[in-house]
């Protein structure tokens, strides 16, 4: 048996999808089960069983010499939030009974870390274990991630294998969900279909110009093809960053996505929200040697290749994945 966490989340039902294309049929799929906007993430999928996430850590027990793998994709991800005892609860405390009876039970851990570790990007963007301790991750979120991180490490009983990945800004077909922390992309469409345009953050910073504000946009296909590849080869365990290894401005994202409705760009701009603003990643790249360096050799979607993809194929008529 698999296991994902999250499964009828973005990216935990994307690995569904995968998985099934790859014949898993044999999936245990955790999550609240309870947010009717998720629904349609599984239709169409193959599972025998789902399992509410405060029921799991029971389940395992009970059934972990069963289990071959746990891709714990679960987490809290809202960025605004600030109630620190609910990443506490969700994201610190969960991810560590999970490790412990994956340790019990000798099953790979494969969980979701995050590029929100890196705070403003001063100590670079290197999965180093070395620097852990010197991040600092610029909302709650964040914290949580890099907390977890720093506590794996210094465990002297860990899973077999254990990898933990630092997923940069995913994108791609089953996050109708997310509301306001869907992907740029997602809303630009949105938008677009609305209005003919596309609103984006003004940049309040003198050394970037407006729409300049750069992440690295890593593609949903491509990171659950991490994930499973990270499964079967099981390089040195530990922190891996998930990006393509190239940031790109939000002013390409956008014009991209006109194109890829055959529309031509029509693009203002806004004043960042108080909320976010204080707290805002202008620039985020991946270092991807410690990946390839462990093996994997495919090549990443394109910017252009990923969001002609997510658009044509998902966006324009709400498909899932």
């Amino acid at each position: 048996m698999l296991v994902v966490t999250g499964a009828a989340g973005f990216i935990g039902s994307c690995l569904v999808q995968y998985l099934n294309e790859l014949g898993f049929e044999n999936l245990i799929l955790v999550d609240e089960f309870d947010h009717p906007d998720k629904f349609p993430n599984l239709q169409g999928k193959s599972y025998p069983e789902k399992l509410h996430r405060d029921d799991f850590p029971d389940w395992l027990r009970s059934n972990g010499a069963g289990v071959e793998v746990v891709f714990h994709i679960g987490a809290r991800t809202d960025t605004t939030e600030q109630d620190v005892a609910i990443f506490d609860r969700l994201n610190l405390n969960y991810t560590k009974e999970l490790w412990q009876i994956c340790t019990e039970f000798a099953i790979p851990l494969i969980y979701a870390s995050s590029a929100a570790t890196y705070g403003g990007g001063e100590h670079g963007y290197r999965d180093d274990h070395d620097i852990l301790d010197q991040l600092e991750p610029l909302n709650p979120y964040g914290r949580s991630k890099n907390d977890f991180d720093i506590w794996a490490l210094e465990q002297e009983s860990a899973p077999p294998f254990w990898a933990g990945l630092k997923f940069f800004n995913v994108y791609g077909p089953n996050e109708y969900h997310k509301g306001r922390m869907a992907s740029v992309i997602f809303h630009t469409m949105r938008q677009i279909r609305e209005s003919g345009k596309m609103r984006l953050f003004r940049s309040h910073r003198p050394d970037y110009a407006d729409g300049q504000q750069s992440r690295d946009f890593v593609y949903v296909k491509d990171v659950v093809k991490v994930c499973y590849w990270l499964y079967r080869n099981t390089p040195e365990s530990g922190l891996y960053n998930l990006g393509t290894g190239q940031a790109r401005s939000f002013w390409d994202l956008a014009t991209l996505t006109f194109q890829a409705m055959d529309l031509e760009p029509d693009i203002t701009f806004v004043d960042t929200p108080a909320d976010i603003r204080d707290n805002y990643q202008y620039f985020t790249e991946a270092d991807m040697s410690k990946l390839r360096a462990a093996g994997y050799a495919e090549e990443f979607y394109s910017l252009e290749e990923g969001i002609s993809d997510y658009v044509r194929n998902y966006l324009a008529e709400e498909k899932v994945w």
